[in-house]
């Protein structure tokens, strides 16, 4: 049994082993496939770089994705026009806000907007010419209660084409506003004070003046940029005053620049010229006056400012370049107006010298461009033997100045003329005596011009105090002296009394107390005459009008009273009119005749001889008497219109006024405290009122003047129905005065204190109206200060 089972085992174990199921084999298959590829086969090396390939993608696309939206976030911070094509894929919420923070518009949308806000846009300017990539576009703004050129330049734009692919395919042009100004004309004192008129009457103007016109700079001129005129005109007389801003546009800095306002009497506009040696242009203005030559020159400098690189500069000649006592000679004498002479002399020092310095070459060629003027002025033939000694004296002909005044058989028109002068030939006769004292016809002029201004004794002194005079030299002065007659010619051509004051009993006159021509002479009346003393509220001396009180007037130590005879006219009228109004409201006239002056305290006062006028009757209704002389006023008496009239045409300075007036009544007491009655009720009492339109305030707008009279606020108390009781206790007439934009001005409702108006006036040589305010004391004359919005 052992053998067998021996034998079978092996059998056994063999059978079993091929009767074993094929899932074993399949097993081992499948572990085979699973196993890790040997290294260096091919199915290695595929499957590495499939794996390496799919991450460099991803991270590629990445990191374009990244740097796509980090360029996107790059522009969208520096420029967000670059991006704007953006809009067109993004929903309204999400839209990209522009870098110009606005969107282009068309010309269509931009007309269309600005007349919403009633403004109108003017004539269109390129740039550049050839291309209307860019314009220029100035904007106005209707005046009104205007008869010509009555719309006035508000702001001016530049705008410059969208280059956004979002806009380039529209059929239409799209523009950015690439920049805006806005404008307001120069102030009108600045335009006047080149003006005669403004040195004779200086006034408290700031009032801006339109600007009506726009002139783009043709041709050549300095810098990259666009050069523009803003310019307007205001009448003087029978000529044309221009004024204006020069504007500038930069392209560097995409921005418009104010470079300087200018002002031409004579009508001329800015041009570019060559003026210096350098090729780079100049900027003239024509300042000229008459027969004064006055040109301003203009270099275009650099300027140390991001917005602002250049700067106007104007060649001036108050700062010397060279220490050298013949050019500062000359310098000094051109500042006076002695042009010639100081070219003559410059051209000379540039000869010894070998040349000059830039700045030093660009002040000669100053004085040069006026020498020219004022050369070819003298050389002309003139009417009058006036015109040929002033176009003489200006370009320093002293010489043939003289002969000219030897050889008139008149020559009170000369005097007229070395009278009337405003120290333009003193000045350059003291400018020339300084460089050389000794030189016969200068000397000569000074001494006329002195006799003239001053008087013959004033002119004698002087020469006999000049040392070195020869006796010849002083006779031949002192001869042309006489023949000038200079008191007598003095006395003739004063200007006439120009005085406004209130009248004052005097009780006792003491001579001494007061200042005479002749101080030997006795003060006396003569028949049916008694004294008044004139305190005095203004008075013009030929020059300006000066107002209580009169901080500087300053009489000279010697000859006071001739200061005062001809600082006040009286030399040329010394008659006075002494204005009375009699308790039933007629005016009386009597003439009285100014003896004597006096300074006191700040306080002027004329001692006048007259006929007895009437007393007030202690009527506090009665005007107090009033002194003015012939040529002090010209009353002004706007045609009234009645306030339901004047509702129709500006209803609400109707309403404004009657509140107003109803409110000071109350105060005043005038009328019972209480609520204010309604419109339509203050309309049906107040509406027959008389009221007057007429400019107070000088800005081409009326005012409006309403003066009720002490009858007519007595009459508000009344019942409407009934008789009228007669009013023991009635008030004064009162005035109040609104301005073009209903605001109260002026109103005679004061409290604690009596103002009245007593009439609307023009002074002589004055632009604005005054009014004259009588109070408890005094009269006074009061005109509108643009400065303090208020009469002064």
């Amino acid at each position: 049994m052992a053998k067998r089972s021996r034998k079978l085992t092996p059998k056994t174990s063999k059978e079993n082993q091929q009767n074993q199921p094929r899932t074993g084999v399949r097993k081992r298959v499948v572990k085979k496939t699973l196993q890790k590829p040997k290294p260096g086969s091919w199915l290695s090396s595929t499957l590495a770089m499939s794996t390496t390939g799919c991450a460099y993608a991803i991270l590629l696309s990445s990191a374009g994705i990244i740097i796509s939206f980090a360029w996107i976030s790059f522009l969208f911070i520096m420029n967000p026009d670059q991006v704007s094509w953006l809009n067109k894929i993004l929903p309204e919420w999400a839209q990209i806000p522009l870098g110009k923070h606005e969107r282009p518009q068309t010309f269509k949308n931009i007309e269309l907007d600005l007349s919403k806000k009633n403004l109108i846009v003017g004539e269109i300017l390129p740039l550049y010419q050839g291309t209307k990539n860019s314009f220029f576009m100035p904007v106005f703004q209707q005046r009104v209660n205007c008869e010509s050129d009555c719309q006035k330049l508000v702001e001016i734009r530049v705008y410059q084409r969208s280059q956004e692919l979002e806009f380039k395919s529209e059929p239409e042009n799209y523009y950015y506003l690439e920049s805006q100004l806005p404008i307001t004309g120069p102030e009108e004192s600045f335009v006047i004070s080149s003006l005669a008129d403004a040195i004779l009457e200086p006034q408290d103007i700031s009032v801006p003046l339109p600007l009506t016109k726009v002139q783009r700079f043709e041709g050549q001129t300095p810098s990259p940029g666009v050069w523009f005129n803003l310019r307007g005109e205001r009448q003087h007389g029978n000529s044309a005053l221009a004024y204006g801003h020069i504007v500038y546009y930069n392209p560097e800095r995409s921005n418009l620049q104010l470079m300087l306002s200018w002002t031409s009497p004579s009508g001329q506009l800015p041009k570019w010229q060559q003026v210096t040696g350098d090729a780079t242009k100049e900027l003239l203005i024509d300042r000229t006056l008459g027969l004064e030559p006055h040109l301003a020159v203009y270099q275009v400098k650099p300027l140390k400012l991001f917005l602002k690189p250049i700067q106007l500069e104007a060649i001036n000649l108050k700062s010397p370049v060279l220490k050298d006592s013949g050019y500062q000679n000359a310098l000094s004498i051109a500042r006076t107006g002695l042009w010639t002479p100081a070219f003559e002399w410059l051209k000379f020092i540039k000869k010894q010298r070998k040349g000059l310095p830039q700045e030093a070459q660009a002040q000669m060629d100053l004085i040069r461009l006026h020498s020219q003027l004022t050369k070819s002025q003298a050389e002309k033939s003139w009417a009058s033997p006036g015109e040929q000694v002033l176009a003489n004296l200006i370009d320093g002909r002293w010489g043939k100045a003289l002969q000219v005044f030897e050889s008139a058989d008149n020559v009170q028109e000369i005097a007229t003329l070395l009278k009337g002068d405003e120290k333009r030939l003193w000045n350059r006769s003291v400018a020339a005596l300084r460089v050389n004292p000794k030189r016969q016809e200068v000397q000569a002029w000074f001494a006329l011009i002195l006799a003239v201004q001053r008087g013959q004794e004033a002119a004698n002194s002087w020469l006999e105090t000049q040392p070195q005079i020869s006796k010849d030299r002083l006779a031949y002065i002192q001869g042309l002296l006489t023949k000038l007659d200079g008191e007598a010619i003095k006395s003739e051509i004063s200007h006439l009394s120009q005085i406004v004051g209130t009248v004052q009993p005097i009780a006792e006159v003491t001579s001494s107390e007061w200042l005479q021509p002749n101080s030997t002479a006795d003060l006396k009346l003569t028949d049916n005459q008694v004294w008044y003393q004139v305190q005095v509220s203004a008075f013009s001396d030929g020059k300006r009008w000066l107002n209580f009180p009169f901080e500087n007037l300053n009489p000279p130590k010697t000859s006071p009273a001739k200061f005062f005879w001809k600082t006040l006219g009286i030399n040329s009228d010394p008659q006075m009119q002494i204005v009375v109004w009699l308790p039933n409201g007629e005016q009386q006239i009597t003439m009285a005749t100014i003896k004597a002056v006096q300074l006191r305290n700040k306080v002027l006062r004329l001692l006048v001889a007259a006929p007895k006028i009437p007393k007030n009757q202690n009527n506090v209704l009665q005007p107090k008497p009033l002194a003015l002389t012939n040529a002090a006023l010209e009353w002004v008496q706007p045609f009234p219109i009645t306030l339901r009239e004047l509702h129709t045409q500006n209803p609400s300075a109707v309403k404004v006024i009657l509140s107003s007036v109803w409110e000071s009544l109350q105060k005043s007491g005038e009328v019972p405290a209480g609520a204010i009655p309604s419109f339509e009720q203050m309309q049906d009492k107040l509406g027959d009122w008389p009221v007057q339109t007429i400019d107070l305030t000088n800005n081409g707008q009326p005012e409006i003047v309403l003066t009720i009279s002490g009858t007519t606020i007595a009459s508000l108390n009344q019942p409407q129905s009934g008789i009228i009781e007669e009013n023991t206790n009635q008030s004064p007439d009162r005035t109040i005065i609104l301005s073009d934009s209903d605001e109260v001005i002026y109103t005679d409702f004061q409290q604690n204190s009596f103002q009245k108006l007593s009439a609307i006036a023009k002074l002589s040589g004055v632009q604005s109206l005054a009014l004259l305010v009588e109070n408890a004391e005094k009269y006074s004359l009061k005109r509108w200060s643009e400065k303090n919005q208020r009469f002064e």
